[in-house]
């Protein structure tokens, strides 16, 4: 019950990594809100999470790329919760593998409008609420913000956009006592990586080559990803700010 009667907000959390932060959330105890743009999952994990307890969830439906949808949300959600001590900046996409000739500079400008001012936006938005908790900020960036990735430029330009902002954030906010920090996944399972997998004609093997790029010879868990960003929600990281924790599984190492 680690975060027991505290109120988060997880952008993007009804799937994937996402989800896994909402569950770990509620099982420590949490107001869990769930904004995302499928009313269909985030209602059924909000419905779930309910059931279980012992937090609460609520489901918002919400489209990051609007910024005005992220005011109203932060504002419903301390309505309905009364404070808010976190916000998890998770939601994203990654397009499909392109070229940097092949992409064009709306498809750019639609990127960094929905991975990357959409972490401004929410921070910004759910700052002067998280001043009077003392709260966090988590943004879900990526280890391609580091390494790069093949034909993905301009995804990993918006990742890195929210490793820079992360740092510089945590300057701005110390004196005010909220922490800011990055979290950079490698391989995680989830819905995405399969849909991805399925495209090609051989997923099993697609997946088991994912698999052993990490020195566990395993994907990562949403869960794995939750608690590690409930650590950082929580007191236990107190001394952790400005960080960008790569969450890799070992994957960057012996080269």
């Amino acid at each position: 019950m680690r975060f027991k009667d505290r109120a988060v907000i997880v952008t993007g959390g009804s799937k994937g990594i996402g989800e896994g932060c909402s569950r770990v959330f509620c099982e420590e105890g949490g107001l869990v809100a769930i904004l995302a743009r499928g009313i269909h999952a985030g209602q059924n994990l909000a419905r779930e999470l309910n059931e279980k307890g012992p937090g609460r969830a609520i489901y918002i439906q919400c489209d990051v790329g609007d910024h005005q949808q992220i005011l109203s949300a932060v504002e419903m959600v301390v309505d309905q919760f009364g404070r808010l001590d976190c916000i998890i900046n998770n939601a994203g996409v990654h397009p499909a593998a392109m070229s940097l000739e092949e992409t064009s500079i709306e498809e750019m400008e639609e990127l960094m409008r929905v991975n990357f001012l959409s972490t401004f936006a929410g921070a910004k938005y759910a700052l002067p609420h998280l001043r009077k908790t003392k709260g966090t900020i988590i943004n879900m960036s990526s280890m391609t913000a580091v390494l790069g990735q093949h034909h993905s430029t301009a995804y990993c330009s918006t990742k890195g956009a929210q490793v820079s902002f992360t740092k510089s954030l945590a300057i701005e906010l110390g004196e005010v006592g909220v922490r800011v920090n990055a979290i950079l996944p490698s391989n995680i399972d989830t819905p995405l990586m399969r849909d991805w997998a399925a495209t090609l004609p051989d997923a099993e093997t697609a997946l088991k080559r994912v698999a052993d790029l990490q020195v566990f010879k395993r994907m990562g868990t949403i869960e794995e990803m939750g608690r590690l960003a409930l650590f950082l929600a929580t007191e236990d990281s107190s001394f952790l700010t400005g960080q960008a924790i790569e969450a890799e599984g070992g994957a960057s190492l012996d080269y």
